[in-house]
């Protein structure tokens, strides 16, 4: 399973680089807000310099809902480097902007997805990623894990070739269900990765070992 980490922070998409275990970032318009990143230009400069920093995709968000909207947008974002793949929601101009993207060699994200039937449809539509929002499902009390199972069980029977990108991760524990369910991506925030790390027993376990060492001295 890849790992992206979901920010626009340069210092978390650092830190997460530096581990080695990073593959790639999601970004989205709320996360550069959050970043004080605004205006066209700052939000071009900043994708090409998230992509200089990480060797893996970045997923870029466009903010039209138009067919041709999209398509404009989406270029824009495309042509900033290569390891751009355009963020679509889904929507029904979404699909065929997806279709259209596909046609013509530029890899797309399908955000937004909150139900097999759009992971369908994202996958018909050539979609490189859907992304199902599974923090999000479970916030409405519905399991967000059952719906990566559920997308993974129809992609391997239909043969369809879009990665499942398990986003609105909540914890480390959502990262280890996802890879359980078969995401073949999960995107989280630095903490949720970090959290990974830690067991009470392992820091037991290296204290001791530290202090048998120093003793033995």
């Amino acid at each position: 399973m890849k790992f992206f980490i979901d920010t626009a922070s340069l210092a978390q998409i650092k830190e997460a680089n530096d581990l080695g275990i990073l593959d790639g970032v999601t970004t989205n318009p709320t996360l550069m807000a959050k970043e004080g990143i605004r205006g066209e230009e700052a939000v071009t400069k900043h994708y090409r310099t998230i992509c200089e920093t990480v060797n893996g995709d970045t997923s870029a968000e466009v903010l039209s809902t138009s067919f041709d909207e999209i398509i404009a947008e989406g270029k824009k974002l495309a042509a900033i480097h290569k390891n751009i793949v355009v963020k679509v929601p889904m929507i029904k101009d979404g699909v065929k902007a997806m279709k259209w993207f596909t046609d013509n060699g530029i890899r797309t994200n399908c955000t937004l997805v909150f139900s097999a039937g759009q992971a369908i449809l994202a996958a018909k539509a050539g979609a490189a990623y859907v992304s199902p929002f599974i923090g999000r499902i479970d916030d409405s009390n519905w399991d967000g894990v059952e719906l990566i199972s559920q997308i993974a069980e129809i992609y391997t029977i239909q043969g369809f070739q879009t990665e499942i990108l398990a986003a609105s991760i909540r914890s480390s524990l959502h990262i280890v269900k996802c890879a359980e369910a078969g995401a073949d991506v999960c995107t989280c925030p630095l903490e949720a990765i970090l959290g990974l790390l830690k067991h009470p027993l392992t820091d037991i376990g290296l204290a001791k070992f530290l202090a048998d060492a120093k003793a033995s001295k």
